[in-house]
């Protein structure tokens, strides 16, 4: 008597199987540059102000893709950064769109707390060129020390 092999196939890991695949279709059609990485926009989803930009690779794309909120690539560190792990100033996902060449992204984000800048401002974009000089623009929200305790 022939037995079915159908017990032995685990649902869960066909789910994962499919997952994967479609996550690698659209990581495959991404220009990265030479050391696997690729600049990514976040801009505030509401305002369309332009709030930060970083680095992502393979794995932090993947990841932003299936948890719906920023994780970068951190060059200085070398390791994955969940944007809002130390500060609590999460960014939660909106859109995806990607350029024309296909190496460059722009993240529509909700920006959790207001402030995406590391220097406790609403953009890391504070700064506005005028007369020669570089004026600051932008109130700090809350102190780094505040932030970063």
């Amino acid at each position: 008597m022939l037995r079915s092999n159908l017990s032995k196939i685990n649902i869960a890991d066909i789910a994962t199987a499919a997952i994967m695949t479609t996550m690698n279709d659209f990581l495959n059609k991404i220009t990265w540059d030479e050391n696997g990485l690729l600049p990514a926009v976040a801009q505030d989803a509401a305002s369309g102000r332009v709030l930060m930009v970083a680095w992502m690779n393979r794995e932090a794309l993947a990841l932003t893709v299936q948890e719906q909120r920023t994780v970068y690539w951190s060059r200085s560190r070398k390791k994955l950064w969940y944007k809002g792990e130390e500060s609590g100033h999460v960014q939660y996902v909106k859109e995806i769109h990607i350029d024309c060449d296909s190496d460059v992204l722009v993240l529509q984000v909700e920006q959790t707390g207001g402030i995406a800048c590391h220097t406790g401002r609403a953009s890391c974009f504070y700064r506005v060129l005028r007369d020669g000089e570089w004026l600051t623009v932008d109130p700090v929200i809350k102190s780094s020390g505040e932030i970063y305790t």
